[in-house]
């Protein structure tokens, strides 16, 4: 199997694989910037035996200060919520949503950062399954309890590499790390700030939105052109990347893309919503 294929599933692989019926935990991480909880959209309609995951409440913890909107949550949480969801050892994880697999792109980044070795991603979303004429149902899915242990937080490092709010500042500043903002143009250059207390981006870092990785059906580009963009930002093939967005969800999307090709890059989990919530930060605006 390549790096492209342990990253990503397609709808018609995993109707296969749903038609055999080998056992497989499929999990439903809807949500996005404008519908944040999208369990009454899971509710009317989800690919069969889904499991509903809740981006805020199950990827994030919100009692964490200082470190962003979206504080990652602790390894024991995780555990035990990746339990709830029927996760269990050896079996294989897909995971979906319907934009920009973004969530889809979250909770992947978890779970493979904590230890589980097969979790894929819907290439596509929701909407790659229904034009591949996939049946959704309706209604709660309650599985059967996981069993899944994971590993413990300061082994994380070396599956899947972050970066403190120094480490990134840092590592742009010098170019010993290529940081790659995944934010919107706009976003980027601090024309405008929707969310956050500050516009801008960090100094040093480069724009690559995350959206600029899909097709327009959904579905992540090729590896050769995601090879061209990196190359249009002037990033070498043995360059060390770091990646952020507004909160450590969308740059979780460049992490995937770039491992479909077999490269790693680093996450800042806390992202602009950390770094520009510290007055004492530099803040660039402007730009490509």
């Amino acid at each position: 199997m390549g790096p492209r294929n342990k990253v990503l599933i397609t709808a018609t692989e995993l109707a296969e694989f749903l038609r055999a019926g080998d056992p497989v935990t499929v999990l439903d991480v809807r949500w996005s910037l404008e519908a944040p909880d999208g369990h009454q959209a899971y509710l009317r309609g989800h690919l069969p035996g889904a499991v509903y995951v809740s981006l805020e409440d199950e990827l994030s913890d919100h009692t964490v200060p200082g470190r962003g909107r979206h504080p990652l949550p602790t390894g024991r949480n995780l555990e035990a919520a990746a339990r709830r969801w029927g996760v269990r050892r050896n079996r294989p994880v897909v995971v979906y949503d319907d934009w920009n697999r973004a969530a889809s792109g979250r909770l992947w980044w978890l779970l493979t950062t904590a230890g589980v070795a097969d979790v894929r991603i819907l290439d596509g979303g929701l909407p790659a399954w229904t034009r591949a004429g996939g049946k959704l149902e309706t209604g709660e899915v309650s599985p059967e309890p996981g069993n899944i242990t994971l590993l413990p937080e300061d082994l994380y490092e070396g599956l899947r590499p972050t970066l403190t709010a120094g480490e990134a500042g840092d590592g742009a500043r010098t170019g010993s790390v290529t940081l790659l903002d995944a934010r919107g143009p706009d976003r980027f250059r601090g024309e405008t700030e929707p969310l956050d207390s500050v516009a801008g981006h960090i100094p040093g870092a480069k724009n690559l939105p995350f959206t600029a990785l899909l097709s327009a059906d959904g579905t992540f580009l090729p590896d050769d052109a995601i090879a061209g963009l990196l190359a249009d930002l002037g990033v070498g093939a043995a360059d060390d990347v770091g990646a952020y967005c507004g909160s450590g969800i969308s740059a979780t999307v460049i992490v995937a893309a770039l491992a479909t090709g077999g490269r790693s890059a680093a996450m800042f989990p806390g992202s602009w919503s950390q770094w520009s919530a510290d007055p004492s930060r530099p803040v660039a605006r402007g730009g490509a």
